[in-house]
């Protein structure tokens, strides 16, 4: 079986070649580097393993890596949505601005954004100060942990919803108007099936990163173990320990759980897209 070359003009080699340096640029970037996990946590016994990725700090520290990234995401879904649909229905005064500012996770330090997260959320902080007395601590709580984490995913969300938003067509919609949808059905029949799978991706995009974040949490979360302590910290704690072995067989467990979620959510946006063709 050969390939077969796109419909537009190839300008770079062909096939092969392209595949080769493909694989090879992969290979030296992604799948040496993870090779290298796997072959240091086989320095361990099953025993061994078993005893260091189920231990009740590990485990606690899963819950809340997971379950804040998820979390997360799940927000930055829906106000992510929102924020892009702003962008590119309304025209107002600052709109530059506030489009810029969207970018900013991307562009600020994580440690900087995590300071800056904790000095706002802190109990004498600006927002802080105005929880409370409304018994909602934020910095240093697992809640911190979420707020740091749909600060830096947020621009994952927007920037992939945003562009497909705009080349939505206007036709359809007053098509579905003009046949007595209301405002309700026109989004959830019309517009959402159209920007799902830009959805998902943003999702995914963002869980993902949410899920390795570091320099934005360890300021925010407190870092108490089996409460805040988030796995990625785990990990650099048993690499000042050199426990070599340890941190790669937790890094081997949160990269396979990574993986197996990122398919799942790869292969509901496949789905779904592959649906709205039909």
């Amino acid at each position: 079986m050969t390939a077969r070359p796109s419909k537009s003009n190839t300008v770079l080699p062909g096939f092969k070649p392209a595949l080769g340096y493909t694989i090879f640029y992969l290979s030296l970037i992604v799948l040496i580097p993870l090779s290298a996990v796997f072959l240091k946590t086989t320095l361990l016994t099953w025993d061994a393993f078993w005893a260091t990725v189920t231990a009740p700090r590990v485990l606690a520290s899963y819950r809340l890596s997971f379950g804040a990234a998820l979390l997360a995401a799940v927000i930055n879904g829906v106000f992510g949505l929102l924020v892009a649909w702003v962008l590119v229905r309304y025209r107002f005064p600052g709109k530059r601005l506030i489009d810029a500012f969207v970018d900013l996770p991307f562009a600020l330090p994580t440690a900087v954004a995590g300071i800056a997260l904790t000095a706002v959320y802190s109990t004498n902080g600006w927002i802080g100060s105005w929880l409370e007395p409304h018994g909602i601590k934020v910095a240093f709580t697992p809640l911190g942990v979420v707020v740091a984490l749909t600060f830096i995913g947020l621009p994952f969300v927007v920037r992939t919803v945003q562009p497909v938003l705009e080349d939505l067509e206007a036709e359809a919609e007053e098509a579905a108007a003009s046949l007595g949808a209301n405002r309700y059905q026109t989004f959830t029949k019309v517009i959402l099936p159209s920007l799902w799978p830009a959805l998902l991706t943003g999702f995914a995009l963002a869980f993902a990163r949410a899920v390795g974040e570091y320099g934005s949490v360890i300021f925010i979360a407190g870092n108490m173990p089996m409460v805040s302590e988030i796995t990625p910290l785990l990990i650099i704690t048993k690499l000042e320990q050199y426990d070599y072995s340890g941190a790669t067989a937790i890094a081997v467990v949160m990269l396979v759980i990574s993986f197996v979620l990122l398919l799942a959510i790869n292969g509901l946006q496949w789905w779904s897209s592959h649906r709205h063709t039909k």
